[in-house]
């Protein structure tokens, strides 16, 4: 399906159809590009995280070694994920001022701070700057998931929706891409350095990005409510329920998309070690690794719309969750103490395809909530989770650290998929429903 597939309207006659408008076709293009930015941009973290340990750990009178890399990985971590809690604060800025300044600015500050961990002299300054980046991050995915379920034609919402969720991972696939035809040569100062382009397509956004129409007509009526009024209904009744069924339906995602696909590059990398190869092989391997697991995420997010059509949001993530649970112990548990590059490179298909799971709330989430609070509901659900995922994730950090391997406890977050399948029902069902006013 092309941006400018025809779509069905309601007009009596049973086929008439007409094209996207161009504000439609701009509002999708600028979400998914700054989502993809944003991908291309927090995978940098993830990817250049052993060479960067290796660098930095020295400097603060810690040995590199891969256990000391994992521990103080996971803490960096965890930080990250603090730092994208703290970006719920883009929700209420866009119900009140409007989405497009709000992703504006996200994009912005992920950007400069992303490039300026490129000139970080020691690990402490290096993780403050990646603190603030996350801040920026995570207002994108909810305003770019906003802006695009308010401006799309209902028939083609969902649709669109997963197209758009799929840009995170081609952002993913062209820094993984860079890093393997580049990444000796630039070193991880060069690569986070790259971080920073993304500032310079805000001036684009800006100029051909819309305000949808929905957040418009009640704009003057917002800007007379209490700024913190949108937060306040959504953790109140008829709200709360549902907003904390959703929280925790993240911190399954959150858990095992960090524990999970984040850990690839360096998994890789340490079975780089163990097979003989050298820095350049172990460098091109975790980036090869980081692109398969992309590459699949992007088929799942293609198939999510259909498949949450079918299965309605909550049978779709139950599948989604089904497929982390097999890749996640088939790469950590069965491939990685087997010391199998092959092995891992037929089970990472699985953990991408699983890793779509996100891919979901950007269509579900904006079906539970009316437009005056829809941006602060999708930024404090999908920010909030990552406080509850850092500590599960510092555990992990912990066990890496404990037992001197990735193995059991990477493994062991099947167990929270496990989990996850039984909490589907907490959120309700929203298929075949119109967006609400």
């Amino acid at each position: 399906m092309t941006i400018n597939e025809r779509t069905t309207v309601s007009t009596g006659a049973p086929d008439r159809r007409e094209r996207l408008t161009k504000a439609q076709r701009h509002a999708f293009w600028g979400s998914f590009g700054g989502w993809a930015m944003d991908g291309f941009n927090w995978t940098i973290f993830g990817l250049v995280l052993a060479p960067t340990m290796d660098t930095l750990l020295p400097r603060a009178g810690i040995a590199a070694t891969p256990e000391n890399i994992g521990w103080y990985g996971q803490i960096s971590a965890a930080l990250f994920l603090l730092g994208w809690g703290c970006s719920a604060i883009w929700g209420p800025i866009a119900d009140r001022f409007g989405r497009k300044p709000a992703m504006m600015a996200s994009i912005l500050m992920y950007a400069v701070f992303t490039a300026l961990a490129g000139i970080a002299s020691n690990l402490w300054e290096w993780n403050a700057y990646r603190f603030l980046a996350a801040v920026g991050v995570g207002g994108e995915w909810a305003m770019a998931g906003t802006l695009l379920s308010e401006v799309m034609p209902e028939r083609v919402r969902e649709r669109f929706g997963g197209l758009m969720h799929s840009a995170a991972y081609f952002g993913v696939l062209a820094v993984s891409a860079v890093y393997l035809l580049a990444g000796p040569e630039l070193g991880w100062r060069g690569m986070f350095l790259l971080g920073g382009i993304p500032a310079l397509a805000v001036f684009l956004i800006r100029r051909t990005t819309p305000e949808p129409e929905r957040w418009q007509e009640n704009a003057d009526a917002r800007l007379q409510r209490s700024f913190w009024q949108p937060v306040v209904e959504v953790l109140t009744p008829p709200y709360r329920s549902r907003t904390i069924g959703n929280l925790l339906l993240l911190v399954v995602c959150v858990i095992g998309l960090w524990a999970g696909s984040t850990y690839v590059p360096t998994a890789m990398n340490n079975l780089s070690a163990y097979a003989g190869y050298g820095h350049t092989a172990a460098v091109r391997l975790a980036g090869v690794s980081s692109m398969t697991v992309a590459a699949f995420t992007i088929l799942g997010c293609f198939a999510v719309p259909r498949l949450a059509g079918r299965l309605g949001r909550r049978g779709a993530l139950a599948v989604l969750f089904a497929l982390m649970i097999v890749g996640t112990v088939g790469a950590y548990g069965v491939a990685y103490p087997l010391h199998s590059i092959a092995l891992t490179f037929i089970f990472l298909p699985v953990l991408g395809l699983g890793g779509a799971s996100f891919a979901v709330f950007t269509i579900w989430l904006p079906e539970q909530y009316p437009t005056r609070m829809r941006a602060t509901a999708f930024a404090l659900t999908t920010t909030f989770s990552r406080w509850v995922a850092a500590a599960g994730t510092f555990l992990i950090g912990y066990g890496i650290h404990a037992t001197g391997s990735l193995t059991v406890p990477l493994t062991l977050t099947a167990v929270v998929f496990v989990i996850g399948m039984g909490l589907v029902r907490l959120a309700p069902e929203t298929r075949d429903q119109p967006l609400p006013s």
